[in-house]
């Protein structure tokens, strides 16, 4: 499926929102979401026709090779995502192959990077929700955080905060992710995974 080079891309991190979630595994989207506004060089703001913040930019070299996104962070929490993106989708007029959510990922290692096109929703709800509101064919950029220790069950997992252990390496892995999210909107899948899938 080749994307639209006009159009521009919605970049989606999902989480869930309010500080009390903020350092959550489950909201490492919105980690990288923070950390890609700040390279654009803008803040994000209250969307009037969805239920997201957002911050419109671009990403990439000066000139012909940047491209126009829109970040988003849906308001509803992770389980509602759907209609946040399809009603940014309408607004911006964005095509499906333009879309990427960026989530974590309980089936990778912590820290690795897979990026990929379409496909299930292995249990996460975001990717349920979103799959629910507009189908499947969207980019994920899934952000690896392993499997819950022990008996621990997934959703206690997901909902703490990462380990001080995994936080000595945190930065440098959102930064990485946010890296993979440019190259896949400027240089295409393959590249981005030839690049990034580990």
């Amino acid at each position: 499926m080749t994307t639209d080079v006009t159009a521009p891309w919605l970049i989606v991190g999902l989480g869930n929102p309010g500080p009390g979630y903020a350092a959550n595994r489950h909201n490492v989207g919105f980690m990288v979401a923070d950390l890609l506004a700040g390279r654009i060089g803008g803040s994000f703001k209250r969307a009037q026709k969805a239920q997201a913040q957002v911050l419109e930019g671009r990403v990439g070299p000066m000139g012909p090779g940047s491209r126009r996104v829109v970040l988003a962070k849906p308001l509803s929490f992770m389980n509602l995502s759907g209609g946040p993106v399809a009603g940014l989708r309408d607004f911006y007029k964005v095509p499906t192959a333009n879309i990427a959510a960026i989530h974590d990922e309980l089936d990778i290692d912590y820290g690795t990077l897979r990026l990929k096109l379409g496909g299930g929703d292995n249990g996460h709800n975001g990717l349920k929700s979103m799959t629910k509101s507009m189908g499947p064919d969207y980019h994920r950029v899934r952000f690896g955080i392993g499997r819950p220790p022990g008996r621990m069950q997934v959703a206690d997992f997901v909902l703490k905060d990462f380990s001080s252990v995994e936080r000595k390496e945190l930065d440098f892995l959102v930064d990485r992710a946010a890296d993979a999210v440019e190259c896949l909107v400027t240089e295409g899948l393959e590249r981005a995974q030839s690049a990034y899938n580990s």
